[in-house]
């Protein structure tokens, strides 16, 4: 319950919360029952005919899973969410939930490995095609769109090339083709940062194994956006079932208290790794979005509060030298997580970007140099001593 008077977004954060029962409980129970039962047959009846509200069964919701999704529903301004068992289980469902045979998606080619086998290997199964356009080049995005195009998808920024699209330009692009879904993955700036809906964006998704968690803890998506729209994803859901656990959902409401305080950390110490790297002399490129040298950076100031947690940059010496670098490093761990409160290192090109062609791969700024920082919650010192110590015994 949210009190009465108008609150700001951090508290609603803390204080929205399920209904309390009848034990007065302070902190949310764990709602951990695969069903809930009806006062009588009548009721039963009445709740499976959607007559009257209530909760049937955990695979359809819970009121963990509903916390969490009111929660993030609030942040994006959105009119309705649904929770999923992982990042991909959302993104999924937000494509084959909607789309049918003979439909074609028109995608940003800057995206996330999985997303891209969703689009080239599993989706064309089912008659459904897709075709790819490139962030830098908004120019072109309107003739590649097809009488058959149902949805427009992309990340922004981008997963690991932080390319950014220009979302008031594609709010804009809607109003000519009001029938295309605009679908865009906000994973990567949070809710906090960036809210895509506020541009005429249709639905967002996340990966809120992500920053949405924070410490790497458990798995879990999200789509919210239009109802509409989401009543549709319901009916996908119901039927297929990539639900989020109760406790999952659990921990990610508890995580959400927290996530301005922790994207405000990642964030400068981001900027402050990414101003590191840009004058350093073993490296190449550097792209953060908050930073002056970033192509897009005046778009990054326009639509994103602050440059989140990941940098990217190539280091010089290519493939072996990233290995290198990467094995000297001593307190940043490689792992292909990120969001984490521990900063995490990652070659995309042979581990999150793998299954793409070394031309699929530099279409997207991903060089066999490029490595992935995604920025903790360390003390920030202890953060550019470990990147610099690792610069140099990787030379």
């Amino acid at each position: 319950m949210i009190d009465k008077f108008e609150m700001n977004e951090q508290s609603k954060l803390i204080r929205i919360q399920a209904e309390r029962s009848q034990n007065r409980e302070h902190s949310v129970p764990l709602y951990l029952t695969s069903s809930f039962v009806f006062d009588d047959a009548e009721q039963g009846r009445a709740v499976f005919a959607d007559e009257e509200e209530g909760i049937i069964y955990s695979r359809y919701s819970n009121p963990n899973t509903t916390e969490f999704i009111d929660k993030v529903c609030m942040l994006e301004g959105a009119e309705a969410g649904l929770a999923f068992s992982s990042g991909m289980a959302a993104v999924f469902a937000s494509l084959a939930g909607l789309l049918r045979s003979g439909d074609h998606v028109l995608a940003c080619r800057s995206i996330f490995g999985s997303t891209h086998q969703l689009l080239t290997q599993l989706l064309p199964r089912w008659g459904i095609t897709s075709s790819y356009v490139d962030a830098l080049e908004p120019e072109t995005w309107e003739a590649a769109i097809r009488p058959e195009t149902k949805m427009i998808f992309l990340e922004t920024p981008s997963n690991p090339g932080l390319e950014l699209v220009d979302l008031e330009w594609l709010g804009g692009l809607k109003k000519k083709y009001p029938h295309i879904i605009l679908n865009v993955d906000n994973c990567f700036a949070t809710p906090y940062l960036q809210k895509p809906l506020k541009y005429g964006i249709d639905l967002v998704s996340h990966s809120a194994t992500k920053y949405m968690d924070g410490q790497g803890r458990v798995l879990g998506g999200l789509v919210a956006g239009r109802a509409d729209l989401i009543k549709e994803l319901m009916f996908f859901i119901r039927h297929t079932g990539p639900a989020m656990s109760a406790f999952n959902a659990w921990i990610f409401s508890k995580s959400l208290e927290t996530l301005p305080i922790r994207m405000d950390r990642h964030c400068s110490s981001a900027l402050k790794l990414a101003e590191l790297l840009d004058v350093h002399e073993e490296i190449e490129v550097v792209r953060y979005p908050h930073l002056p040298s970033h192509p897009q950076y005046e778009l990054a100031k326009r639509q994103m509060k602050q440059g989140g947690g990941v940098v990217t940059f190539i280091v010089k010496g290519g493939f072996e030298r990233a290995k290198k670098f990467l094995d000297a490093l001593e307190m940043i761990l490689i792992t292909s997580n990120l969001g984490d409160s521990r900063t995490i290192g990652t070659h995309p090109a042979s581990t999150t970007h793998s299954k793409l062609t070394e031309q699929e791969r530099q279409a997207i700024g991903i060089y066999p140099g490029s490595i992935r920082i995604s920025v903790g919650l360390e003390d920030v010192d202890d953060i550019l001593n470990d990147v610099k110590q690792a610069l140099e015994r990787s030379k």
